[in-house]
């Protein structure tokens, strides 16, 4: 029996505001417990709402980077429930009109829709310790960006897929930190399956507070095939009656979901309008000046990097998803005379945060001496080693001060280099001549090897292929 997934997501995500949504508290991670507090994010009696600006703007900048519907009327709503750390007792959010609509994502080749995206208020955290549990209010009232797919997703592959390119683009705009160890983006799973040519849906689980892009493939994955196992093991009960639709965890040492709740319907939170928020009311000049802002995004650079600089599309992937990397590649591409070779050599041997403290002008110039002829691979390497330990330090005023960062270009030094390895590797010269490609780079490995990385490979593997070529059949006799 073929059977599909059907998986929508919700990304939640924490915008980096200095306030919060609702009132002048610091929106800001880390800090003493209930230290980022005020009395509008505590509830206290007779205190209202004032709506961040900036929230705004961030929020429509994500709608215009993914083609969404900019709503120039949208308005909040009340969602009743009660948790330990929601000190209102309900939620501020936007339920019926929200501020965006529609908007594709792409990622892995594929194009993604979005249902909408709407602001709300973040909650508090729960502190648990062995003799009690506590209360952090830091959190609370801390603007969210809730991201809705359509069920569209029919993988736990392209679920990756989706999650990564909404947090690749929000960090492009600056938007979010989008850390998802610190919880400012977190993802909600909606998973069913049906078998393919099924219009409709069949009930489906929720899986809440996904905070790692592989614990969230494991648990879509594991869920898809929890329920084709149910399925076709009960074919004869009804779809509600082995899938009742429920929220729930995923517990990754275990690898199974534990089971939160029921899953509840709208009406059960009792939706109304926000009385004490007017709604959010724009104008297409101020969509048209927030597009004016917008940076550089994903598509847009790697597209630049293969069309205009020519790079590989592997390496301008590595870097647009990587973006301090990609962004050390754009200051060092300034004095750059190769952007091939550098960015081959950023994604190589620079993408740790160590080595990006090296400054960029010196990276190229290490590329343009390579280019140059004026150091070989392995010596860029040795000194891209010392500028890790000296981060201010001019490779040229290395090479200057260590003879062993002079390069070895006359065949007449060379040579002699050359035939002591192929006395000393016959056979590998035999395997060459035999077609064998390997044997070559062996050879050309143990020449390096005794000229200390000096030798330029290129030339040394031209004077091997012309020695071996016109080397005569041994003679034992």
């Amino acid at each position: 029996m073929s059977w599909e997934a059907v998986v929508g997501l919700e990304v939640h995500v924490q915008l980096n505001t200095r306030s919060k949504l609702f009132s002048a508290a610091p929106n800001r991670f880390g800090d003493s417990p209930n230290t980022n507090i005020s009395v509008a994010c505590t509830a206290q009696p007779g205190t209202l709402p004032v709506l961040n600006k900036e929230a705004v703007r961030k929020a429509v900048q994500f709608g215009l980077a993914v083609n969404a519907q900019i709503n120039l009327v949208s308005r909040f709503d009340r969602k009743s429930f009660f948790y330990p750390d929601s000190p209102k007792g309900f939620q501020i959010t936007q339920f019926e009109r929200p501020l965006l609509s529609g908007g594709v994502i792409e990622g892995e080749g594929k194009l993604f829709q979005i249902h909408h995206a709407h602001l709300e208020e973040d909650s508090g955290t729960l502190r648990h310790y062995p003799a009690f549990t506590g209360i952090d209010f830091n959190r609370a009232g801390t603007p969210l960006l809730e991201i809705v797919s359509e069920p569209c997703i029919q993988s736990a592959k392209e679920a990756k897929a989706f999650a990564f390119a909404v947090r690749r683009i929000l960090i492009y705009l600056d938007a979010s930190e989008c850390n998802m160890e610190e919880g400012s983006f977190r993802i909600d799973a909606n998973v069913s399956v049906r078998k393919k040519g099924e219009p409709l849906h069949r009930p489906k689980m929720e899986i809440k507070n996904l905070n790692s892009f592989s614990f969230m493939e494991t648990a879509i994955e594991n869920e898809i095939q929890r329920q084709i196992a149910i399925y076709e093991s009960h074919s004869e009960r009804s779809f509600e009656e082995l899938i009742p639709p429920a929220t729930a965890r995923w517990d990754q040492e275990k690898k199974e979901l534990v089971f939160i709740r029921k899953k509840v319907q709208a009406d059960d939170y009792r939706y109304f309008p926000e009385p004490d928020l007017a709604p959010i009311v724009l104008t297409d000049e101020y969509v048209d000046w927030v597009r004016h802002t917008l940076p550089e995004l994903p598509k847009e650079r790697y597209n630049r990097y293969v069309t205009d600089l020519g790079l590989n599309p592997q390496i301008a992937s590595t870097l647009i998803n990587h973006k301090p990397v990609a962004d050390y590649f754009e200051k060092a591409l300034k004095t750059s005379t190769n952007p091939r070779l550098l960015a081959n050599w950023i994604c190589s041997e620079l993408t740790s945060q160590i080595v990006l403290s090296i400054p960029p002008p010196h990276i190229s110039k290490l590329m343009r001496m390579l280019d140059e002829k004026k150091i070989t691979g392995p010596m860029a390497k040795r000194l891209t080693e010392e500028m890790i330990r000296s981060p201010k330090t001019d490779p040229e005023t290395l090479t200057q001060s260590n003879s062993d960062y002079q390069p070895l270009t006359s065949e007449s030094e060379i040579e002699p280099i050359i035939d002591r390895v192929l006395t000393e590797h016959p056979q590998s010269a035999l395997d060459f001549k035999a077609g064998k490609e390997k044997a070559l780079i062996f050879l050309t490995g143990q020449v390096m090897k005794l000229t200390n990385g000096k030798a330029e490979p290129k030339l040394v593997q031209d004077l091997l292929q012309k020695k071996i070529l016109n080397q005569k059949p041994y003679d034992s006799a």
